[in-house]
């Protein structure tokens, strides 16, 4: 692969390294739905409109907040394992990290673990929407709170 992981947060390179070394469509499908079992379900009071991510095949949810340090802390939650899988990605890769970090990563990344040459196009298109869901609630934070650093020390 041509991209470089350099850029990359730490917890979304591991989970971007142990993808690229599933090097069958089946076995990286299989590791998508073990990531969506890691996640646990999103309680009902948060599956509202706000909430949903538009653009995507499947029914997906999701709420951020600022913890105590300043980092995103990011729940989720989908109608579909497959796609469940693809927000675990996020939820796990970028959660926890400063806001600078979150808007510095490029969705473009998914196409570091081969996934994107086995996902349909709308699913390509959903996984976008997503990042770019979470990306819209941190810029909010940034804007609300003008001492969250952009980026991490």
């Amino acid at each position: 692969m041509t991209e470089s992981t350099a850029h990359l947060p730490a917890p979304l390179l591991a989970i971007v390294e142990r993808l690229q070394r599933a090097h069958a469509a089946k076995v990286k499908y299989e590791l998508l739905i073990r990531y969506a079992q890691k996640l646990p379900p999103l309680p009902a009071e948060y599956k509202i409109p706000a909430n949903q991510v538009r653009g995507c095949t499947s029914q997906v949810w999701v709420v951020t907040h600022l913890d105590e340090q300043g980092h995103v802390q990011i729940e989720g939650d989908a109608d579909s394992q497959l796609v469940k899988g693809l927000l675990a990605i996020l939820v796990l890769g970028l959660g926890g990290l400063p806001p600078g970090d979150i808007l510095a990563v490029s969705p473009d990344f998914i196409k570091l673990t081969g996934l994107d040459v086995s996902l349909t196009p709308s699913r390509n298109n959903g996984f976008i929407n997503m990042v770019n869901f979470i990306k819209k609630q941190v810029i909010a934070y940034t804007a609300v709170d003008p001492t969250t650093r952009l980026g991490s020390q």
